[in-house]
Parts: structure tokens; sequence; C-alpha cells
């Protein structure tokens, strides 16, 4: 990633002579793309390293192949977006530093959702940068933990984690800001009680994006968990129903997901993209295949009693 060096010298240089907002994000210059980057498939393995790249702008790709780490940076400090497992975190912070940047600024840390292959590697992280762990409940107290509970759909198929010892509870809707950096929070309940989606603006040379990574919407559990039975989750399903709607009315010009081939990321990110990366609907439509399976999992469940 040596190629990325002198754009990045820009990079600070832009960032530092511009005036700074919270509703008018400083540009970031363009980086090349890597010119032989590994080649990710869609169903590559959580711990399969990627190469990290620019998405656009400020946001830049620090995950593995099969599991997406985010990282938002600016000249006060970065934001990271989930870890991978606990092995990949080692390789969440390489690529953080392949790219230019140093894992000791990054002052916030993130969370899509409480599942060990998102977030097993948050408390390592959380030990190289000394950033504390933003999380909304119920999420929080598994990360405080390490451990789910039987209000996570998939349960009995999760493994435990080493628990994080810095983590702050935030609002459902929560507004954060790190330094120049501001970040909307979403709670998109479903996948797991705790899921978090987060949208940002991003800027290049030329325009400003609307970021949207949106959290796991697969209506999965382990056999004991049936997603219609209301009495014993009281409120689940709708909570879930109302999520999938607010998603389809984001603004979403790029969509972001935590398994990168849930949304055709890699087809997408790479050096020569075979699908756009830029797709204003492509939050609707995300959410609309959830709701179609979502349905085809009642009907399943509904069959079966």
């Amino acid at each position: 990633m040596k190629q990325h060096s002198a754009a990045l010298v820009l990079l600070a240089a832009l960032s530092a002579c511009s005036a700074q907002n919270l509703t008018a994000p400083v540009a970031t210059a363009t980086v090349p793309q890597p010119t032989a980057p590994i080649l990710c498939a869609d169903n590559a393995s959580w711990n399969a390293p990627a190469t990290p790249r620019q998405i656009f702008g400020n946001s830049w790709y620090v995950g593995t192949c099969g599991i997406s780490a985010i990282l938002i940076t600016s000249p006060q400090g970065h934001i990271l977006i989930d870890s991978g497992t606990e092995k990949a975190a080692p390789q969440v912070a390489a690529n953080i530093e392949a790219l230019g940047f140093k894992v000791q600024d990054v002052r916030l840390l993130l969370m899509s959702h409480e599942h060990h292959d998102h977030s097993g590697g948050l408390a390592y992280l959380q030990q190289v940068t000394t950033a504390p762990l933003y999380a909304r409940a119920p999420a929080d107290a598994v990360m405080r933990s390490g451990k789910n509970s039987r209000i996570d759909p998939q349960f009995l198929e999760l493994s435990a984690m080493q628990p994080v010892a810095k983590v702050t509870t935030i609002r459902n809707d929560q507004k954060v800001i790190s330094g120049s950096l501001q970040i909307q929070a979403l709670a998109t309940p479903g996948h797991t009680p705790g899921s978090t989606s987060w949208t940002w603006t991003s800027c290049d040379e030329k325009q400003c994006r609307n970021m949207a990574y949106i959290d796991s919407l697969t209506a999965i559990s382990d056999d004991q968990y049936r997603y219609s039975d209301d009495n014993s989750h009281p409120g689940y399903l709708a909570s879930f129903r109302t999520a999938l709607k607010q998603i389809s009315q984001l603004p979403c010009d790029i969509l972001l997901t935590p398994h990168p081939g849930a949304s055709a990321m890699w087809q997408r990110l790479d050096a020569n993209p075979s699908q756009a990366l830029v797709n204003p609907n492509g939050c609707r439509d995300y959410a609309a295949n959830a709701s179609l399976k979502l349905d085809k999992r009642l009907a399943e469940e509904s069959s079966a009693h």
C-alpha cells in the first residue's frame, strides 16, 4: 500500500487547511486503489485477509474478506465501526496502519451487532486504541460481559467474546460526535436485539455522499427461537418491521454491510468494479429483500406448528 502515501499526505494537507464544521465535512483526496489487491469472494471466510482500500472520501474499508470494518477519518482522530472476530482484530489494526493512519488515532469504537464474528475483536482494538466503545442497549450489556442471552435469536449457537472494559450506552437514535466527525445511530433490531445501523456523510474533492452502514437484516435463529412468538419476546417482530421501513427510507448513496457479500461490496469496491458504487436505491432494495425473507421465515414457522 505504499502507493497510498503521497495521496495521504495530500489528504492531510487538504484537511488541515479546510474549514471544518459538522454540516460541511472536509473533502478527502481520492486515493488510487491498490494495483494488485487480494480478490475477495462473497463467501470468503471471516478471517480471510483483505486489502484495505478507500471507499469514498474519508471512509475506508479495513476489514477482512468475510467481515467488514469501516474506518472514518479526520485530522482530529478517527471512528472505527466493527472489529471482526478476535482473531481478525490484529488484521484490522494492520489494515489501518497500511493505509497510512495510526491505530492510536482511533478515538471512538462503534459496532453493528453483538455477535462474535463482528464484535469479537473489539476488546483487543480497545486495548490498542484506548478508545471507548459506544453501543446501545442491550448490546452494551453483552459487550461488557462478553456473553449473549436468550433474547438473542441465535443464542444457543453463539460463542462468548472477550469483555470490553469501556462501554458507553447510547440512545437508539443518538447522533455521535467525535471531533469533527458526526455519525447517526439507527436502532435496527431483528437480526439481534442490539442491532445498530449508522449513517454519515463523506466528501471527496467534487461531491459529498450519504453513507449507510446497514446492519445484518437476516431473520435467522437457533432451533428454539420463533420470530412469531410474541408472547416470549413482546414487540420484537413489530420492531423488526419498523426497522426495515426506516432503512428503506434512508438517504443512501453508498450502502455498506457487515457481511460484504450481502450488498455486493466486492463487486463495487474492486479496482475494476462490475457494479456501480453509488446506488441511491441500495437501502430500499436491501430492506425489501430482507422483508421478503422475513415473510418466508414467518410462513415456515406457521407451517411447522
